[in-house]
C-alpha cells in the first residue's frame, strides 16, 4: 500500500486482525458445512492462519463429540483456532445445543468466535470476560449496527461473490457501508487467488476469509468429485438456489441441480412470505439439506451433487496443501508491502 507521496505504507492487516488473534497471517478458513473438518482447521491454523470450527460439521458429518472434537484439532496445533456459533432461536432445541458449544468452547480456551444471524449480545457477556475475540457475520450495516450495540470485536463482511448464504452487496460496497462503523472489517467472498487476497487488503479490509479455496485442498475431506467440480468451475457455474435452505444459496450448477431447479415452488414461496411460516418452510428445507450436503460432499457424484461454492472458484485451478495456500497468499501480502 502506497501513501500520495510515495511512500509504503502497512497494511491494515498488520496492525489489525493477526494483533487481535495472535495469527500470523491475517487469514481465516470459514466453518463450514459440511466440509469443516478437524485436520482443515488445525492445518490452516498450524501454518499461520486460523481454522473455523463449524460444530455440526465437526459432530453430525465427522463424528467427533463436540469437547473431543475440539481436543482432537488441539493435538493437531497448538495455534489459535475459532469457533462458529450460528445464533438464530428458531429451535429451542438448537438454540440449547449452542449454548452448550459456547459453554464448551470458553471452557477449551478457544480464543475466537464468529457469530452469525440473531443477536450476539449473550454471546459477547460471556466471552468479553475471559478475553474471547468476537466477530459477527454481516450482509449490510443495518444488522452490523445492531451486531455493533451488543459489543462485537469487528465482522465479517460477506459479500455478494461468497458460497453458502451469499450476501448482495459487492466488497467495495459492503467495506464503504460498514467501515464507518469504525470495526476491524475481514472480506468474505470471492478470494480464490493470492492477487485477490492483497487487493482486499489493499482496499481496507484487516483480513480475509476462504470457504471455497480450502476445500480445494488435500486435508479436506470433501470428495474428490467436490474439489474437481471447484477446480473446473469457472464463475458462470455459480448459481443461486433457494431450495436449499429457503433463502438463496451459491452452489455450482450441476446436472442435478439443473433438474430440480433453483427457484422455490408456489406453496414453499406462499409460507416464505409469511411472519411465521417462513421459520417452518426454512427449518424444512434445511433438515433435507443437511443430510443432502453432507452425503453429496461424502459421495461426491454418486449421490445427489449439491456443491456449496462461491465466485472465487475462477481463480482456483488445482487442489493443493492448506499450508502451500496460505504461504502464497503471506509470501503475496509481503510483497505487497
Amino acid at each position: 500500500m502506497v501513501d500520495r507521496t510515495g511512500e509504503k505504507l502497512l497494511m491494515p492487516s498488520q496492525s489489525g486482525l493477526c494483533a487481535a488473534l495472535g495469527i500470523e497471517v491475517p487469514l481465516i478458513c470459514g466453518a463450514m458445512y459440511p466440509c469443516s473438518n478437524p485436520e482443515l482447521v488445525a492445518a490452516v491454523s498450524e501454518a499461520g492462519g486460523i481454522g473455523i470450527v463449524q460444530p455440526l460439521s465437526l459432530s453430525y458429518v465427522h463424528g467427533y463429540e463436540f469437547r473431543e472434537g475440539l481436543r482432537y484439532i488441539r493435538s493437531l496445533t497448538d495455534k489459535p483456532i475459532g469457533v462458529n456459533l450460528i445464533i438464530e432461536g428458531s429451535s429451542k432445541k438448537y438454540l440449547e445445543r449452542v449454548h452448550q458449544w459456547l459453554d464448551i468452547s470458553l471452557e477449551e480456551q478457544v480464543p475466537f468466535l464468529v457469530t452469525a444471524l440473531g443477536k450476539p449480545d449473550w454471546v459477547v457477556e460471556q466471552a468479553k470476560p475471559a478475553g474471547v475475540t468476537v466477530y459477527h457475520d454481516v450482509t449490510s450495516r443495518h444488522w452490523a449496527e445492531k451486531a455493533l450495540d451488543c459489543g462485537v470485536d469487528g465482522f465479517i463482511c460477506v459479500n455478494n461473490r461468497a458460497g453458502g448464504h451469499a450476501g448482495t452487496l459487492s466488497p467495495q460496497a459492503l467495506l464503504e457501508e460498514v467501515g464507518a462503523l469504525g470495526k476491524p472489517l475481514v472480506c468474505a467472498g470471492g478470494i480464490g487467488n493470492a492477487a485477490e487476497f492483497t487487493a482486499v487488503l489493499e482496499m481496507g479490509y484487516t483480513g480475509a476469509q476462504l470457504g471455497t479455496r480450502f476445500i480445494a485442498t488435500t486435508e479436506c475431506k470433501a470428495h474428490p468429485d467436490y474439489k474437481q467440480a471447484i477446480v473446473a468451475a469457472g464463475e458462470q457455474d455459480i448459481v443461486l438456489s433457494e431450495k436449499i435452505s429457503g433463502v438463496p444459496v451459491s452452489v455450482i450448477n450441476t446436472p442435478y441441480i439443473e433438474s430440480v431447479g433453483t427457484r422455490a415452488g408456489g406453496f414453499a414461496k406462499w409460507m416464505l412470505r409469511g411472519r411465521k411460516t417462513k421459520h417452518w418452510m426454512r427449518t424444512f428445507y434445511s433438515l433435507q439439506s443437511i443430510w443432502k450436503l453432507k452425503r453429496a460432499s461424502l459421495r461426491g457424484m454418486q449421490y445427489k451433487d449439491i456443491f456449496q461454492a462461491g465466485k472465487s472458484v475462477a481463480g482456483i485451478n488445482r487442489i493443493s496443501p492448506a499450508a502451500d495456500i496460505v504461504a502464497e497468499y503471506a509470501q503475496a501480502l509481503k510483497n505487497a508491502q
